[in-house]
């Protein structure tokens, strides 16, 4: 079923790499970055069945609705194709730990614990684990400093570091924490592709996009849609520049909770992204006008799904529903908000092969 044949509806890709096993998949970005490098991913393991369709339809791999608390050593390992040096790669759910979120106990953190746990029981070769920035001070560092104890302890050699996606050609200004361990020898991270005047950018990535109106579908591209907006909203963004917010706006139409001193802070939202020059950070509300700079920089809507799931840097051929399933905006939004940027899996992916490649292992 699951065949190497079709990967990337294209030629065959040589999987000589390593066997890769994916914990909190979602619908596969960072499985895909290690898919497109040649690396032989087993499987990937989510809570979420929802996204089945699109780990398994692109990455031709197990997808495994399971929580992390339920799975052991011996259930990882059966998955690794024998003979192969054994990589565990995941990005533990990074809401409790994001900016955004208010849920300061949120019991997701633990989720960490349980990576660091299969780390230690699995010993894999290579372990990666990709998160928010914010995990490092998130309870004074307790949570990550334990997971990287727990890595270290069990033998490994680690890297870290917070990684600037659009230094490796991201069209986001997304920065991302990424850990690299190893039992085979020293890593760390490939270096960077990309320098601050050839940054890869919104123009760059959906220009060539049809135009499309607030609440419109394109009739060749199911997944080019895009929310509605309420009148108010849609005079709005008609006040709002490139690259600009409600800052641009007359007094009439600035939200009442802005006007005030603590929401004066908020200048990112309702704002356009700027054409020529990488987009904020994709997040799971990408679709919304007023969820922060996700206008498009000159139509008058919400970026639409498409141009999210490219600015995340998956191609167009990815599927993220069955050719006779109605996209729905929001969950849809969801997963591609969700996943680890196409591109940062590959860059990843080439760091471990180059680590493997340096000790004889691949």
């Amino acid at each position: 079923m699951f065949g190497r044949e079709s990967i990337g509806h294209g030629a065959a890709l040589e999987s000589t790499a390593g066997s890769v096993v994916d914990i909190f998949c979602g619908v596969g970005g960072l499985s895909h970055g290690f898919v497109l490098e040649g690396f032989d991913v087993r499987a990937g393991v989510d809570v979420d069945p929802s996204c089945r369709y699109a780990y398994e339809r692109n990455n031709h791999a197990r997808f495994i609705a399971k929580s992390v608390k339920d799975i052991d050593a011996d259930f990882i390992n059966d998955l690794y194709t024998p003979g192969e040096p054994t990589i565990l790669v995941g990005c533990a759910p990074c809401q409790p730990f994001s900016t955004y979120s208010r849920k300061r106990s949120d019991e997701k953190w633990r989720l960490l614990a349980e990576f660091g746990r299969l780390a230690h029981e699995v010993q894999p070769d290579i372990v990666s684990m990709e998160n928010v920035p914010r995990l490092r001070t998130f309870q004074r560092g307790k949570v990550y400093n334990e997971f990287l104890d727990t890595l270290t302890t069990s033998g490994y050699a680690v890297w870290e570091g917070v990684v600037d996606c659009a230094a490796y050609g991201v069209p986001q200004t997304r920065k991302r924490l990424v850990v690299l361990a190893s039992r085979v020898g020293p890593i760390k991270l490939v270096q960077p592709t990309h320098g601050p005047l050839d940054q890869v950018t919104v123009r760059d990535t959906i220009a060539q996009l049809p135009p499309i109106p607030a609440g419109g579908r394109d009739s060749e591209d199911p997944l080019h849609c895009a929310s509605g907006l309420s009148s108010l909203n849609l005079k709005r963004i008609r006040a709002a520049q490139e690259g600009g917010s409600w800052r641009d706006w007359d007094d009439e139409l600035v939200a009442d909770c802005h006007k005030e001193a603590t929401g004066r802070w908020y200048g990112s939202v309702y704002g356009r992204m700027s054409w020529d020059a990488p987009a904020p950070t994709i997040t799971t509300q990408c679709n919304g006008f007023g969820n922060g700079r996700f206008g498009h920089p000159e139509q008058d809507r919400a970026i639409s799904l498409r141009e999210a799931a490219l600015l995340q840097t998956f191609p167009m051929s990815y599927e993220f529903l069955p050719p006779d399933q109605r996209c729905a905006i929001a969950p849809t939004a969801r997963w591609i908000g969700n996943a680890v940027p196409v591109s940062l899996g590959r860059v990843i992916a080439r760091s471990v092969r180059r680590t493997l490649l340096e000790n004889g292992y691949a």
